[in-house]
C-alpha cells in the first residue's frame, strides 16, 4: 500500500478538522458551492467524483468476465454476500442502532437520513481498493479481477432498485429520478469512459501506457477525494461541533457489518471448498464498500448538509483500519482454513504461494 492508502484514516481525520474550520469561518462560500446544482446534482461534486472514480475504474478489465467460470464457487459466494446479505444486514443494523438504540443521542431530524446513508454505503461493493486488499491477502488475481468486473456490471442494474427498496421500507422518500441519474452519472458513464480509455491505452503496446497513466492520475484522484471530504465536513461542521459523538455512533453499525459480512463470506467459501487464495479476497470484497459512489449518491439524493452524506463519509473514515484488520485475520487463519487433503488444490490455484 502507498503512504496515502495506509494512512487514509489519518487524512480523513485531518479533512474533518479542516472542513469544520473552513465551514465555520467561511459559511457563505460553502453555501455557494452547495447551490451549484442541475437536476439535483451538485456540479462541483460531480466533477470531483469523476476525477476520483474514473482512474479507479481504469484498473477494471471487463474482458475478465470470460474467466468467471474458473472460480465460480468464490464468485457465487461473494455475489450472494454483496447483493443478498450486505445491504439488508446493514438496513437491519441501521434500524436497530440508529432508529432505536441511539435515537435519543442523535438529532431527530437527521435519523432517517443517517439510516439512508448507511443503506447507500452498503449497497455498492468496493471496486478499487479491493485490488490492494487482495494483494495483501495473497489472493488469486484472476478471481479478484473477474469478481470486480461482475460486481461492476451488476451495480448498473441492481444498485438503484436495492437502495430504493430499502429506503422505501424505512419510509424514506425515494427521489427515483435523482437515484437513476446518479447510477448513470456515477456508474454507467465512468465505467464506459474508463473501458474505452483503457482500450486505447492498451492498444499502444504492452500496457506501459496504462501503467504510466494510472501512476499520473493517482495523486489527482486522491486530491479529489480529499477536497470532497473537506466540502462535506464544511457543511456538517456545526452539527458535528454540537454533537461530536455522532461520528462514533454512526461507526458502530458499519464496524459490525464489516466483520459480519467478511465472516459470512469466509466461512461460506470454506463450506463450498474454495481455495484460500479465493476465500481471502472474497471475504474482503464481501465486506468493503464503494464509498466514492455512496458519497456521490447521498449528496445527489439528500444534499451536502444531510445526515446521509455524513454517514457515507464515516464509512471512509473506518474502512482502511477495518480492512487491514480483516486482511490480518485472513492471513492468520490460513492454516485453519486449509485442509491437508486440499493442499494440491490450493497449489494449482495459487502456484506462487
Amino acid at each position: 500500500m502507498g503512504l496515502f492508502e495506509r494512512y487514509l484514516t489519518l487524512w480523513v481525520g485531518l479533512c474533518i478538522a479542516v472542513g469544520i474550520f473552513l465551514g465555520d469561518f467561511f459559511p457563505t462560500f460553502f453555501h455557494w458551492i452547495g447551490s451549484l446544482e442541475v437536476a439535483s446534482v451538485n456540479l462541483p461534486v460531480a466533477v470531483l467524483i469523476w476525477i476520483l472514480i474514473i482512474p479507479m475504474l481504469l484498473k477494471v478489465d471487463l474482458r475478465a468476465l470470460k474467466n468467471v467460470g474458473q472460480h465460480w464457487r468464490g464468485i457465487g459466494v461473494t455475489l450472494f454476500v454483496n447483493w443478498c446479505v450486505k445491504p439488508f444486514s446493514m438496513a437491519l443494523l441501521a434500524w436497530f442502532f440508529i432508529d432505536m438504540l441511539f435515537r435519543l443521542f442523535l438529532p431527530a431530524e437527521q435519523i432517517d437520513y443517517y439510516i439512508a446513508g448507511l443503506i447507500i454505503l452498503a449497497a455498492a461493493p468496493c471496486t478499487a481498493m479491493v485490488f490492494v486488499w487482495s494483494n495483501l491477502s495473497r489472493g488469486e488475481p484472476n478471481y479478484t479481477l473477474s469478481q470486480v468486473a461482475v460486481n461492476d456490471l451488476i451495480m448498473v442494474i441492481a444498485f438503484a432498485p436495492i437502495v430504493g427498496f430499502l429506503l422505501g421500507l424505512s419510509s424514506i422518500f425515494v427521489p427515483w429520478k435523482t437515484l437513476l441519474l446518479s447510477v448513470v452519472l456515477y456508474i454507467v458513464v465512468p465505467l464506459f469512459i474508463a473501458n474505452v480509455w483503457r482500450g486505447l491505452l492498451l492498444s499502444k503496446g504492452n500496457g506501459l501506457a496504462l501503467r504510466k497513466t494510472l501512476k499520473a492520475l493517482h495523486p489527482i484522484s486522491l486530491c479529489a477525494l480529499l477536497v470532497i471530504l473537506i466540502l462535506l465536513f464544511g457543511f456538517q461542521g456545526s452539527q458535528i461541533l454540537s454533537q461530536p459523538v455522532i461520528i462514533a455512533l454512526l461507526s458502530i453499525p458499519i464496524i459490525i457489518q464489516v466483520f459480519f459480512n467478511s465472516g459470512v463470506a469466509y466461512l461460506l467459501n470454506r463450506f463450498v471448498k474454495s481455495p484460500h487464495c479465493v476465500a481471502g479476497p472474497s471475504a474482503l470484497i464481501g465486506a468493503s464498500n464503494f464509498f466514492e459512489l455512496a458519497v456521490a449518491t447521498a449528496i445527489s439524493l439528500f444534499g451536502f448538509e444531510s445526515g446521509a452524506a455524513l454517514a457515507t463519509v464515516v464509512g471512509v473514515l473506518v474502512e482502511v483500519p477495518l480492512m487491514l484488520l480483516i486482511v490480518h485475520l485472513v492471513n492468520k487463519t490460513r492454516s485453519w482454513y486449509e485442509k491437508p487433503s486440499d493442499i494440491q488444490t490450493y497449489q494449482q490455484c495459487c502456484p506462487d504461494l
